[in-house]
């Protein structure tokens, strides 16, 4: 079962809420201090435990790439089928895709924060190794089983919040878990389903992870105004926290 953590706001009932996805290894806990940044300007956002992150005890071995898109899509459903702006982090944008192929009226708009914009029949996996520098396959180690890997404890999280405080760098590898790797290994159909809703891109231009120009590659040729972009490594939510809410706030805004 996936867990939702929720922070009501008080923007107009026209808005569509945000609902926050997280990336590889990650659970709806790396958006704490994103969350509290969108209550503060009035926004309704929810971040979601994908199966077996977080909160959520779903064994790793058990997930696939549906697993994440059935998990969008439910929590969609449970509060009230609404369209939302679906906001996918580094392999959520696997995810979010993957809900939006699936049901597309359910999605106001998509926004692929440092993540992977899915090319149709391509696996994350293929996609990272169609990049000209990977650098993500020297921070993580598979487990035992071979079935998922995890995140170093120390060259992984800090690339990963390089420019993060301390108490977010301790948070982040207390938190970290396994990260399935067959959904990443799992190609998606992508149509214009997805393509024709509104696509937004915030580039982090000092990611240690999935290098910016690998990003820029992902979103080039979007129009004008749909490509943003923030000083920050993989983790703006916890870097820059306060910046990436204005400018989630001024996507929502563009995309009423």
């Amino acid at each position: 079962m996936t867990t939702t953590m929720i922070i009501p706001g008080a923007a107009s009932m026209t808005d569509p809420a945000i609902l926050l996805i997280h990336g590889s290894a990650h659970g709806a806990w790396c958006w704490r201090d994103l969350l509290a940044e969108l209550h503060r300007r009035g926004i309704n956002a929810r971040a979601l435990d994908l199966p077996s992150h977080g909160m959520d005890k779903t064994p790793y071995a058990e997930i696939t790439l549906d697993s994440y898109r059935d998990a969008v899509l439910a929590d969609i459903a449970a509060h009230g089928n609404s369209p939302v702006m679906l906001v996918g982090h580094s392999a959520g944008g696997y995810a979010i895709t993957a809900a939006a192929e699936a049901a597309p009226e359910r999605i106001a708009s998509l926004i692929y924060l440092c993540a992977y914009v899915p090319k149709d029949g391509m696996s994350l996996g293929d996609m990272r190794r169609a990049a000209s520098d990977h650098p993500v396959l020297g921070l993580i180690e598979k487990t035992a089983d071979g079935l998922a890997f995890r995140f170093k404890s120390n060259a992984g999280v800090e690339a990963l919040c390089h420019d993060c405080s301390d108490e977010a760098k301790t948070y982040v590898r207390a938190h970290l878990g396994p990260q399935a790797i067959r959904p990443q290994e799992t190609p998606l159909r992508v149509t214009e389903a997805s393509r024709a809703l509104p696509r937004h891109y915030v580039i982090c231009e000092n990611d240690r992870v999935i290098p910016p120009v690998e990003q820029r590659k992902m979103c080039a040729g979007w129009p004008e105004g749909t490509v943003h972009s923030l000083s920050s490594g993989h983790s703006p939510y916890f870097a820059q926290p306060e910046r990436l809410a204005d400018t989630l706030d001024r996507i929502l805004h563009q995309t009423r």
